[in-house]
């Protein structure tokens, strides 16, 4: 990725200092001076946001959202240890809040908790993956901030459409989910099925076969 960019990049200064060379520089500063005022702006606003979420941390408010939602993740991911429950609240809670980097850490230990042995990823797995790609936001801060550094007259008046949105994504993935795990569950246990009825017909067959020789 980096090197299509580079490439993009390069192409560009090419095709500029070609075509419009007195336009090329002033292009180039003023796109620096842009980058460095957002990026002052989104420090600025972040920092807020941070502060606001080490407060939640601090008077425990994320921890009270993990234990609300661990009867509803008992249910959704079954058949896991505790400690699998215990990170896959946490991971939730904090991606519901915002606070990405308590989350990703706690969906990967959640990822190896429930891990079986296999190489490929089971139902629940799948299903923590989607839940954090569709991921309930009560609080967008990277939305209100970059609508704040871009000069909004009111960068917070997404938070409910936000919420509304990714409800129904978070939702709509958790249905399509456990329909295609239950229809691959189906098909895993006919073709089960299917090969153990298939094992004891050969069986039979063997069996007649060692009779027909016996009696020869």
């Amino acid at each position: 990725m980096n090197v299509l960019f580079s490439t993009l990049l390069l192409v560009s200064l090419t095709a500029m200092l070609i075509f419009a060379p007195a336009e090329a520089f002033p292009t180039m500063i003023a796109g620096v001076q842009s980058a460095i005022t957002l990026s002052l702006k989104l420090l600025a606003i972040y920092a807020v946001w941070l502060s606001a979420l080490k407060m939640m941390q601090a008077t425990g408010l994320d921890k009270k959202l993990s234990r609300l939602l661990r009867p509803v993740i008992k249910r959704l991911f079954k058949g896991e240890s505790e400690d699998a429950y215990d990170n896959i609240s946490v991971n939730l809670s904090a991606n519901m809040l915002g606070m990405g980097g308590v989350a990703t850490p706690a969906g990967i230990r959640a990822m190896t908790a429930m891990q079986d042995g296999s190489p490929k990823a089971t139902h629940n797995m799948i299903l923590l993956i989607v839940i954090n790609a569709t991921s309930i936001q009560l609080v967008p801060a990277t939305v209100i901030a970059l609508r704040a550094a871009a000069g909004s007259a009111d960068a917070s008046n997404i938070f409910f459409p936000t919420l509304i949105a990714t409800s129904v994504s978070t939702f709509s993935g958790m249905i399509i989910c456990k329909v295609l795990s239950l229809k691959k569950d189906k098909r895993s246990d006919k073709n089960g099925a299917l090969a153990l009825r298939f094992e004891h017909k050969k069986s039979d067959f063997c069996k007649y076969i060692s009779k027909m020789r016996r009696a020869k």
